[in-house]
């Protein structure tokens, strides 16, 4: 590979890797002194330079200036005197450098390089990767998916892969080999070897994400999302508010016609969303957070450790605790209350009276 081969295949490492060719440039010096002291046998102080236009690599001996001493070291310095004889005006503790590249250095020096330059990509390469996803966390991203195992999708982000584990799929959804998917960021981390991203789509946290990416008003801030709740598959609770009295919350997540709602319903594979209006007072969002009960009276029972009763009528109570308690138990994780639901002759047959 002559001088221009070489220089446009660094610059090819650096576009397709990502990386910085100051990087690869430093790296490549690095290594090229290394090989040099190993095969030259070189105890002095060197450098190495790339001319990064014309690719000319040359070795430069450093010596320190120093005192003209009698027990000068040869190898890494030079009396001022002599110094002086090549820079004039040079003062003691600055250095002087010389030329001593050898004439075959070129290619015993690639050989012994190209080790060390392919552990210092892989290095940057890795790095290079973690600074473009460790932002990712906690974040929906989009992928292809690539391959299948027992327990796992992997999922092509680009690249690198995201594994999906089976687990972490809502409900019995089947997924097809080079579709499209979104899924949810859970972990970013780095091994020795790899960069390890793991995704979920039964994570709350996807459909919060779902809802910023869907309704513009939760983006600009119009729109609040409170805090959402989750069974896979089942039902999810989103608290929502606004914070323009002109904006109803509820209205601008259902969209016209209901297609912005039914965008979001779609991607969690037909979950069922409840929009649910917080609110400071834990009464009242209690008793949105039980919906689609209607007609619900809440009790504050022990605010230190946050006890309520919802108040019911027969037509309401099976609505109010859901399909195996679903519907009390993610509205007690929305709002942080423990819900007891009672009709108000179960209510009286306790003692308690309602006034």
């Amino acid at each position: 590979m002559d001088k221009k081969e070489f220089i446009k295949a660094l610059d090819h490492l650096s576009e397709e890797k990502k990386i910085s060719k100051d990087f690869i440039y430093e790296a490549m010096e690095l290594a090229l002194l290394t090989a040099y002291k190993k095969n030259f046998n070189s105890l002095t102080n060197a450098r190495v330079s790339i001319n990064k236009d014309t690719g000319d690599i040359k070795v430069y001996t450093v010596y320190n200036v120093v005192e003209d001493y009698d027990d000068l070291d040869l190898d890494t310095e030079i009396s001022l005197e002599e110094a002086r004889k090549k820079v004039k005006d040079i003062q003691i503790g600055e250095t002087i450098e010389e030329e001593v590249t050898p004439r075959d250095f070129g290619r015993v020096a690639a050989a012994t390089a190209k080790q060390v330059i392919i552990q210092k990509v892989k290095e940057a390469e890795k790095q290079s990767l973690m600074d473009e996803f460790e932002g990712k966390k906690d974040e929906m991203i989009v992928g292809i998916v690539s391959m299948e195992d027992e327990n796992n999708y992997l999922i092509d982000l680009g690249r690198t892969m995201g594994v999906l584990p089976k687990r972490e799929l809502i409900g019995n959804e089947k997924i097809e080999m080079g579709s499209s998917i979104k899924a949810y960021v859970t972990k970013v981390s780095v091994s020795q070897k790899s960069i390890n991203i793991m995704l979920s789509r039964k994570h709350y946290g996807f459909v919060k994400r779902l809802f910023e990416s869907e309704i513009p008003e939760i983006n600009d801030g119009t729109v609040l999302v409170h805090s959402v709740v989750r069974i896979a598959g089942e039902r999810s609770k989103v608290a929502i508010s606004s914070t323009n009295e002109k904006v109803d919350a509820i209205g601008a997540c259902i969209g016209e016609k209901g297609s912005r709602i039914a965008n979001i319903i779609k991607e969690l594979n037909g979950e069922k969303i409840d929009l649910v209006l917080y609110d400071k007072d834990p009464q009242v969002f209690v008793a949105n957070a039980l919906s689609p009960a209607k007609n619900v009276s809440v009790m504050i029972t022990d605010e230190k450790n946050k006890e309520c009763i919802a108040i019911v009528d027969d037509d309401n109570l099976s609505l109010a605790i859901g399909k195996k308690g679903q519907n009390v138990v993610l509205a007690s994780r929305l709002t942080h209350y423990t819900i007891d639901v009672k009709t108000k002759a179960q209510l009286e047959e306790t003692g308690i009276t309602i006034k």
